[in-house]
């Protein structure tokens, strides 16, 4: 029977679920995940979970707040002219408090989101929160390992 190691190559099911229990993500009702541990499609925190477990085995763990997807970073709350959100994307697109906006990244090649918070000066700046949602909370990870290379 395989155990899980670093750089192993896992089918699993897993259901990453916040502080309130609802799911965030969960494959248990679909098609298993594939991953390599190591490449960061699982947070360290969650990978350590996994070293030594064997091949069949379904557990849950409860990751302390911060642990999984670090503390809130205050420094990521950032003030965003409108007219940079007009430049970059819909200039008729109206934004609310709650709303995730997609940013390209320097180079162009990627994204990254942020929500909003708060819409200030009458519409023409918008605070963004550019931390994972659930930095700074507890989640709980529940994995079913169905097969390690």
């Amino acid at each position: 029977m395989n155990h899980v190691q670093p750089g192993s190559f896992l089918t699993l099911h897993y259901r990453l679920s916040g502080p309130d229990g609802a799911d965030l993500i969960n494959t248990f009702a679909d098609k298993p995940a594939t991953l390599s541990l190591g490449t960061g499609e699982l947070a360290p925190a969650m990978e350590a979970r996994l070293i030594g477990l064997p091949e069949g085995t379904r557990r849950s763990f409860e990751l302390a707040a911060g642990e999984a997807f670090g503390e809130r970073n205050p420094e990521l709350l950032q003030r965003v002219k409108r007219s940079l959100l007009s430049e970059l994307g819909d200039p008729d697109e109206q934004y609310r408090v709650g709303d995730v906006v997609q940013f390209p990244t320097p180079d162009g090649q990627g994204a990254y989101a942020g929500v909003v918070r708060e819409v200030a000066d009458e519409g023409e700046v918008l605070v963004f929160d550019f931390n994972h949602p659930l930095a700074g909370r507890p989640v709980t990870f529940e994995v079913q390992l169905i097969g390690v290379l």
